[in-house]
C-alpha cells in the first residue's frame, strides 16, 4: 500500500532536536527519511546485558517522550522514537496494530546494535506507546532479536476493558475519541477541516489535570511541548495515521487480545502499572492487569495531587523516579 507522508514534517520545527541533543542524545534527524522511523538515542553501541536498553514509548496526540529524560540516570541507554505515523515518523504501509508497530520500532532499534548482540530491553509506554508495550510483552518470549525483560505500563487498561466499559453512557462520553477516531476517513476529514493543531491542543487540556495551575501547565508545556505536539497534526499523514492507530485497536489489537484469553498468553516478564489516581483510577484499578499475569511480577503506584492522564508530563519526578526503580530491579 503506498504510503501518503509529506517529510517535510522532519524539519518544520526542530526546537525539541536542539533540547535533546543538549541531554547528551543523538537523533536520526538527517537520515528520517529514509528511516522511516525518527528516533533519540545514546548510549546503545555500548549497552550490554547488564546495561538493559530502556525504551521510551510516548502517547497520544504527543510524539517523542521527552519530560522525564532529564531525570533519568545518565549512564541509561535510551532509545526514544515518535510513533509510526506520528511526530516525523513514516506511517506504516499496512495496519497500525500494536505488533507490527512495535516490530518495526525494534526493527529501527536493531540498526544501531553491535553485530551478534541479543539486547536486552525495557520497554516503558505511556497510552498508545503503552498499548504497544503491552503486545510486545506479552510476545516477549518468543522475540528472536530482544530479551525483553519487563514493561512499565503509564495511564492505560488492557483495550478489551476499555472497550467493555462503553456499555455505560459516561464512560462513552468521557472516552468519545476511541470510537470517533476509529473511523478513520470521516475523522481525518473533520479534524482537518477544523484544524489538526486546535484538536490535537483541545484533548491535550480536556486530559490533563490541575489545567487551572499555572505551574503544572507550565511544567507540561515545558520546552514548547504543545507547539511540538500540535504542529505534528497539521499534517494529514499524522491525523489519518492515528486515526488508523484507533481504528486498530477495534479490530486487530481487539482481536489479538481476545485470542489471548483463549489461548492463555500472559505476561511472562515483569509488569509495573503507574495510573492517575484521580482520574483512571477513580475507574479501575491494578486488578485489570493482575488478571494478565503468567509468571511475571506485578507491581502499581497511584499519581494523586490532582495529575491527570499525562503522568510524564505533569508528574514527570515521580514517574522518572518508578521508572529509574524498575528499571534497576532488573539491570
Amino acid at each position: 500500500m503506498p504510503v501518503n507522508w509529506d517529510t517535510n514534517c522532519i524539519n518544520d520545527i526542530t526546537n525539541d532536536v536542539s533540547h535533546m541533543t543538549s541531554l547528551g542524545l543523538e537523533s536520526n534527524l538527517s537520515t528520517a527519511a529514509s528511516d522511516k522511523i525518527f528516533y533519540y538515542h545514546r548510549g546503545i553501541k555500548d549497552a550490554s546485558p547488564a546495561s538493559p536498553i530502556l525504551v521510551l514509548l510516548h502517547g497520544y496526540p504527543q510524539t517523542q517522550e521527552f519530560h522525564v529524560v532529564p531525570l533519568l540516570r545518565s549512564d541509561i541507554p535510551l532509545f526514544i522514537p515518535d510513533l509510526p505515523g506520528y511526530g516525523r515518523s513514516s506511517p506504516l504501509p499496512g495496519p497500525h496494530d500494536k505488533r507490527s508497530v512495535g516490530n518495526t520500532i525494534l526493527l529501527a532499534l536493531t540498526t544501531l546494535l553491535p553485530s551478534k548482540f541479543r539486547p536486552t530491553v525495557i520497554l516503558a509506554g505511556h497510552d498508545r506507546g503503552g498499548r504497544v508495550c503491552h503486545r510486545l510483552a506479552v510476545d516477549a518470549t518468543h522475540h528472536p532479536t530482544f530479551d525483553i525483560r519487563g514493561t512499565v505500563l503509564l495511564d492505560i487498561i488492557p483495550s478489551l476493558t476499555q472497550w467493555t466499559s462503553f456499555s455505560t453512557a459516561a464512560a462513552s462520553v468521557r472516552s468519545y475519541h476511541w470510537s470517533f477516531l476509529a473511523n478513520v476517513d470521516l475523522a481525518t476529514d473533520m479534524i482537518m477541516r477544523g484544524g489538526g493543531d486546535y484538536y490535537c491542543r483541545s484533548n491535550l487540556y480536556r486530559w490533563a489535570g490541575n489545567r487551572n495551575s499555572s505551574t503544572a501547565m507550565e511544567k507540561f508545556q515545558s520546552h514548547n511541548a504543545f507547539d511540538i505536539y500540535s504542529n505534528a497534526f497539521k499534517y494529514e499523514h499524522v491525523v489519518r495515521a492515528t486515526c488508523d492507530d484507533y481504528r486498530a485497536g477495534a479490530f486487530e489489537d481487539l482481536q489479538e487480545e481476545e485470542e489471548d484469553q483463549k489461548m492463555g498468553r500472559k505476561f511472562d516478564v515483569d509488569v509495573m502499572f503507574l495510573y492517575s489516581s484521580e482520574f483512571l483510577g477513580s475507574r479501575y484499578n491494578g486488578e485489570e492487569w493482575r488478571e494478565c499475569m503468567g509468571s511475571g511480577k506485578f507491581q502499581e503506584f497511584g499519581f494523586g495531587d490532582g495529575v491527570g492522564h499525562f503522568i510524564p508530563e505533569e508528574a514527570p519526578e515521580n514517574t522518572a523516579a518508578a521508572i529509574l526503580g524498575f528499571y534497576e530491579a532488573h539491570e
